[in-house]
């Protein structure tokens, strides 16, 4: 009796299919699909683990050629970047909506900043708010501009995630902060502009928390588009908050300092929640950032009522159109 299942449908139903490369490949009579006998997702090849090594590389900041390198050295195996970052987005967003569930226990002062990236050829802008308690990042949003509105957005977000309006807010001098913290909680939260690192309080924390980014932005200057940046600040935010174990909070990671008993302790176990479960969610991508501003595109805009050069020219006639005449 073989004490192997179908990796489909659960089904105990299945007969040898042969060998291919000495692994052995199985075929299930109830669902009638066919799997190999080895550490591997249903339609994947590569190993749990090494998918899951492929993560934790990923948001540690390292590049995905670097990845298959590691991956060819270490276990001659060389997936397609194709196939490396198809991992990155099935797994990123599977972890990133079990994370959704959770509620954090925070403290009642938090602090937010923003940096400046180019992706694209466009400057884009990623905000993000933590609370000062826990470390815990609460919130991350990308837009092409720093207006009152992102600031109000970021602010909301982080309000939602944690259930609760904070009392104070801690910011740089940018002066989207001061309506868009106004807009959103009005007097109910004390809004402290930061006066520098030598006086409390300051962004000092939040820049610290930036300088722990440098991975994620070296990673994210190869990025091409605002949608894969997308997945990658949501995927970076599980990483951080979950995966993560901060030396300030006593080597624990900021949800297990919130009081978050969040089921995966690393990728690993997210990968294997995936092979458990045996769903396959689609790709949550969704972005609203607004319009790139004219500083931040390159080239020149074309001039109302100007035509180009081409459209000028008078169109030389086809073959079919000319006539020869008759003899």
């Amino acid at each position: 009796m073989v004490d192997l299942s179908c990796k489909y449908c659960g089904s105990t139903n299945i007969v040898r299919y042969g060998q291919t490369g000495g692994t052995q490949y199985w075929w299930c009579k109830d669902c009638e699909r066919k799997f190999a006998d080895n550490d591997a997702l249903p339609e994947m090849k590569t190993p749990i683990k090494q998918i899951s090594s492929a993560l934790s590389m990923h948001y540690r900041g390292m590049s995905i050629d670097n990845i298959r390198e590691h991956l060819n050295q270490q276990h001659d195996n060389q997936p397609s970047d194709s196939t490396v970052y198809e991992w990155i987005t099935r797994f990123s967003n599977e972890a990133y909506d079990k994370s959704q569930a959770y509620t954090p226990k925070v403290g009642d002062v938090w602090i937010a900043d923003e940096t400046v990236l180019k992706i694209g050829g466009k400057n884009l802008w990623f905000w993000d708010l933590i609370d000062i308690k826990t470390r815990f990042l609460l919130a991350s949003h990308m837009s092409y501009r720093r207006t009152s509105q992102h600031a109000r957005t970021l602010v909301e977000k982080a309000s939602k995630k944690a259930g609760k309006t904070p009392k104070v807010i801690i910011t740089d001098k940018l002066y989207a902060y001061l309506d868009g913290i106004e807009m959103a909680f009005g007097a109910d939260t004390q809004h402290v502009q930061s006066k520098g690192f030598s006086v409390q309080p300051n962004t000092n924390l939040i820049e610290r928390f930036h300088g722990t980014l440098k991975g994620r932005t070296k990673v994210m200057r190869g990025l091409k588009k605002p949608e894969t940046a997308l997945l990658f600040l949501d995927g970076w935010l599980v990483h951080y908050n979950f995966f993560r174990p901060h030396e300030a909070l006593g080597d624990k990671t900021p949800a297990e300092k919130a009081d978050i008993a969040f089921p995966l302790k690393n990728w690993l176990d997210v990968v294997k929640k995936s092979y458990t479960e045996k769903v396959r969610k689609p790709v949550r991508i969704s972005i609203d950032i607004g319009r790139p501003t004219k500083y931040a595109t390159r080239g020149k805009r074309k001039r109302k009522g100007v035509k180009s050069k081409r459209m000028r020219e008078k169109p030389t006639p086809m073959l079919a159109q000319v006539r020869m005449p008759k003899k």
